[in-house]
Parts: C-alpha cells; structure tokens; sequence
C-alpha cells in the first residue's frame, strides 16, 4: 500500500547556524538518543539516508517542509535568502527523486512582498502549499497583512500547514517562566498551533476564504479534544463577531490533521470521531520521530482497509492534489 508522510523537516546550513542555538543543541542531543538516530545529520539529509529510513518503514513519499522556526523568526534580506535557500535544496531534492518527495514552500512572512512572490514562483515549480512555523514578530495570519497569502493558497487551491513555533514572547515570561523546557514539543507547541487556528476562526479568516484549507499536525493540537466544549461555549462569540461559519463548520471544511509525532491510539479515535475519517492524514515527524515507530502504531491501528486507504495517501493525494507521476520542475 502507497504510504504519504507530510510533516517530515528538512533543514540547510544557513538556517542551522541561524536557529541551532545551545538550548535547541542540548534537546536534540538527548531527543536524538530518545529516537535512536542523529537528528541534526537526519534535517539535512535529503538523500540516502532519509530515503533508506523511508524504504525500511515502507513510506512511499515524504512532503519535504523547513524545520521550526522555519523563516518566522527572522526578517529583511536573512529571511528572504533563508526561504529561497531552504526551497532551492527541498526543489533539489524533488526533482532528484521525484517518486520519493514533494515539498511544502518555506516562506518569509516578514516580507510579504518576498513572500507572495517566493509563494507564486515556488507553486509554479510544483510545490504542493507552505508551511508557516508559527507566528511572525507576535502577529498570526488573522492579520489581514498576512492575508494575501491566504488568497493565493485558496485560489491555487493548495493548503497552509500551521506548524508550531516557539510560543509568543507574552507566554513565554507568564505561564513558561522558569517552566521553559516545557514551551516547545511537551507543551507549548500545542499551544502556539492551536491557538493560531483558533484566531484564524474567530478572526472571519474562513469567512473570507471559504475553501482554504489549514493542516496542524500532531493530531490537531488538542483541538479536536476539546471542540465539543468549545462549540457550546462559543455561538455569542460567532454572533458577536458577525461571523457566518461556526466552529463545526471550520472543522470540517478548513481543517485537516495528521498523526504527526502523536502516537496513542486513545487521542487518534478521538480526533477521528471529530474530525471524520477524509480529514486525517498519516504522518511522522521526521527526524524528531522514527519512522519506524509511526508505521508501527499506524500499522496497529484496528482500521478498515478502505479507511486506511484513505488515512495512508488517499485523503493526502486529495489534499495535495498529487499528481505522482509529475515531478516537480528545476530550479
């Protein structure tokens, strides 16, 4: 069976010397003896190695995307060159093995001159959406400056992955304070991401682009944990906002999820039940997570054989809309 694996990082050596600093150094150390290989040398491999550990767990392709904190946190000519640099080798890497990869488009929201025109040439050369890494400067992409972006991703009808960042700096020196270990994987990545959904929904972001579509991995960040208890305590809000689309609605129409780095079958039927089986898509997280142990837990999974059909590539090659005999072009 094809398998589609899409929030799978990939870094350069212009991003790592930019974002690889002691604190991120010292959690890939010890997340790297965790996961049983070297997850520095796996982000910038983007050959051998990373296509030995995909044949080994049977993954067919992987959707290459630019590690957090991707181009958010930076801006002026560093971001610009970091995005171009970042979808030059993942361009690379497509067309070197064109059966094995596709990529999501690395962007430098602080410029969104940059950013719409790296956006428009990158999904002309056959990249499949982009990937924002979390907030850009404190702002999230309810900001209508950020909305040119959203426009061209509904009219190109390619998705948006909101993939965690580091949380907001308010966060960071009120609920992290001398908690830091716990503001990225543990916890609050979860928080960064979902929450940036959730501005995007209550900020009338799906209002005005009635089909984009938004990917959060890690089986949606909590979100579809605690949905039931947010669509009761929040129709005033919907009205009070004048918004058309509730929370359902934006749910079923705008969201898709996948399995990224979440591994426990108890939270994955639960966002199953929520979400519905066309708007879960399998995934990994690779290199922060063995390829091996997501196939397995994916593989245990009690599914019908048509349902995981879908999970496995199908609702991935719909979402993407994947011509997977189409190569992406040169660079």
């Amino acid at each position: 069976m094809r398998v589609i694996t899409l929030e799978e990082h990939i870094t350069t050596p212009m991003h790592k010397d930019a974002s690889f600093d002691a604190v991120r150094q010292t959690w890939y150390a010890a997340r790297s003896v965790h996961v049983g290989h070297d997850i520095e040398k796996e982000l910038l491999d983007v050959g051998s190695s990373r296509l030995a550990s995909m044949d080994a767990a049977g993954i067919s392709l992987q959707v290459l995307s630019l590690t957090t904190p991707g181009c958010q946190a930076y801006d002026g000519d560093q971001a610009v060159s970091m995005a171009r640099d970042a979808n030059d080798r993942m361009a690379a890497a497509v067309t070197a093995h064109p059966e094995r990869f596709r990529a999501f488009a690395a962007l430098p929201t602080a410029e969104m001159p940059a950013a719409l025109s790296e956006f428009e040439a990158r999904l002309d050369q056959g990249f499949v959406g982009a990937m924002i890494n979390g907030h850009t400067s404190g702002r999230f992409l309810d900001d209508k400056g950020f909305w040119p972006l959203l426009e061209m991703a509904q009219a190109r009808d390619v998705p948006i992955y909101v993939h965690p960042g580091a949380p907001h700096p308010g966060l960071m020196g009120s609920y992290f304070k001398g908690y830091e270990d716990l503001a990225r994987p543990a916890w609050g990545f979860a928080m960064d991401a979902s929450m940036h959904f959730l501005r995007m929904l209550f900020g009338g972001v799906f209002d005005a682009f009635p089909r984009l579509r938004i990917i959060l991995g890690h089986l949606g960040e909590g979100l579809p944990f605690g949905f039931e208890r947010m669509e009761d305590h929040t129709p005033y809000v919907v009205s009070r906002r004048g918004l058309k689309k509730r929370p359902r609605d934006c749910f079923r129409e705008n969201l898709v999820i996948t399995t990224s780095g979440a591994f426990s079958a108890p939270a994955f039927r639960c966002a199953l039940d929520i979400m519905g089986e066309d708007n879960i898509l399998f995934s990994v997280d690779w290199p922060y997570e063995s390829n091996a142990v997501g196939t397995r837990f994916f593989n245990s999974l009690d599914l019908p054989e048509a349902l995981r059909e879908k999970l496995a590539w199908k609702n991935a090659a719909r979402v993407l809309r994947l011509d997977l005999a189409e190569p992406v072009l040169a660079a």
